[in-house]
């Protein structure tokens, strides 16, 4: 597996193609409310991506028809905007790539429309808290499995599973690097495989299911749900490892 190390001028120019995610989902965070439909959401980030002189990086790729995946309700990841109109008491998940100047962000948020039972509160808080968690742990020589590991136990922890067969990943001059980054320990030794290096820049994304982490891909052939038919919840940033720990290079 060879996993790239990016020299400091090249993380810099990830950080400017992520910043630009940042915004955008930091704007669609501040229109978000009970009657915007998910294409208009979508609309709003691609305008904001353009004006910033960057391309949405998601339209196209691999076929996806749009700039944004809007995740509603049930949908954890890859959710393709539609007319719906949103409402009260919905949980939407927003997930943005970038491309600038040839290099790639992503990043993704899950969020509240209006007010939200504390029962989705909670689900929300799971994707998010885990994020956070693994960045703050991530430190050189330990391992990707190890990380994954960590990931998993604190989504068993809440109460929650992780959604089997998708993935954090590396990202570069390509949206998609190695390494893969499962949000659950993948045999049996987390002591295993890769370490982690400085220079090395991937995204991590909990995705978090209630019940059964089994997958389940909709007729559209890109909304992904879980087996259990419950709401799910994605948090996802674009980090560099800079002198030994982590540094989310995806905020606005």
């Amino acid at each position: 597996m060879a996993i790239s190390l990016k020299k400091p001028q090249e993380i810099e120019k990830l950080r400017a193609a992520n910043k630009i995610v940042g915004g955008a989902l930091e704007l669609l965070r501040e229109n978000t409310k009970p009657g915007m439909t998910l294409k208009e959401m979508d609309a709003m980030a691609e305008d904001y991506i353009r004006s910033h002189g960057a391309t949405p990086s998601f339209k196209g790729l691999y076929g996806f028809p749009n700039a944004v995946c809007t995740s509603l309700n049930q949908v954890i990841i890859h959710g393709i905007p539609s007319d719906y109109k949103l409402q009260e008491g919905d949980v939407i998940g927003y997930d943005i790539g970038t491309k600038l100047d040839g290099w790639f962000g992503d990043a993704a948020i899950t969020m509240p429309v209006g007010k939200i039972s504390p029962e989705d509160e909670a689900l929300i808080a799971c994707a998010k808290d885990t994020l956070y968690y693994a960045i703050d742990n991530i430190k050189q020589g330990m391992r990707f499995k190890e990380l994954s590991h960590l990931m998993e136990k604190f989504i068993l922890d809440a109460g929650y599973v992780p959604l089997r067969n998708f993935c954090g990943h590396g990202i570069g001059k390509k949206p998609h690097e190695e390494p893969e980054i499962p949000n659950y320990l993948e045999g049996s030794n987390p002591k295993a495989g890769p370490k982690i290096k400085n220079g090395m820049v991937f995204c991590l994304e909990p995705m978090i299911c209630q019940k059964d982490a089994k997958p389940v891909i909709l007729d559209n052939k890109w909304d992904v749900v879980s087996a259990d038919g419950l709401r799910g919840s994605h948090y996802e940033h674009t980090v560099a490892v800079i002198n030994g720990k982590a540094e989310i290079l995806s905020l606005a």
